[in-house]
């Protein structure tokens, strides 16, 4: 699992996390989307899986989602496996969960999966003066990516991506007025 921009945790081997949490959320009929570990007044390990083959298939947020019921299966055979292999050197608690409609954007064909998607960029050099780009994700050709803003479009370097995640509009984009005109109200 090749990530555009691997967080780095001091003390972590994330390829040998990944060899641990991998073959379990697979054993699940799950595919792993990403990790992290955070110290937030305690360490937290937070796991974030979809369903199998939503890479491969491009399915949408809403056809890779998961429940509840399997986010806890998966949890109850990963830390024992986590346990037995301890590569956190200190206490955590473990997280399992979907990675959520404002998904993050960790790898090429996560931004070929969701073209014509909404998407935040944070950028390291930046484009055009912006280090922060939202737009609709283009084609994703040597090495760049092509991002939407009203009238403008960015070639944005994928390895100039720091993070990147999907954006939720509330109510989605404006949809058109139901065949038979506005109903009106029952008195």
């Amino acid at each position: 699992m090749q990530h555009l921009a691997p967080k780095s945790t001091p003390g972590i081997d994330r390829e040998r996390l990944i060899a641990v949490i991998d073959p379990v959320v697979r054993a699940h009929g799950a595919e792993l989307v990403d990790f992290e570990l955070k110290n937030e007044g305690g360490w937290i390990l937070r796991v974030f899986v979809e369903k199998q083959g939503a890479l491969a298939e491009r399915m949408s947020t809403k056809q890779a989602a998961i429940d509840l019921t399997l986010c806890a299966n998966i949890a109850k055979d990963l830390s024992p496996a986590l346990d037995v292999a301890d590569p956190i050197p200190h206490r955590y608690a473990l997280e399992v969960s979907s990675p959520g409609i404002e998904r993050p954007l960790k790898k090429k064909e996560d931004f070929v999966r969701f073209f014509g998607e909404k998407a935040k960029l944070k950028l390291a050099k930046g484009v055009a003066g912006q280090k922060v780009v939202v737009g609709v994700l283009g084609e994703v050709r040597d090495g760049t990516v092509a991002l939407a803003d009203g009238g403008r479009t960015y070639d944005v370097p994928l390895d100039d991506v720091q993070s990147a995640r999907l954006v939720f509009e509330f109510g989605g984009p404006a949809s058109k007025p139901k065949p038979g005109g506005p109903k009106k109200k029952r008195k």
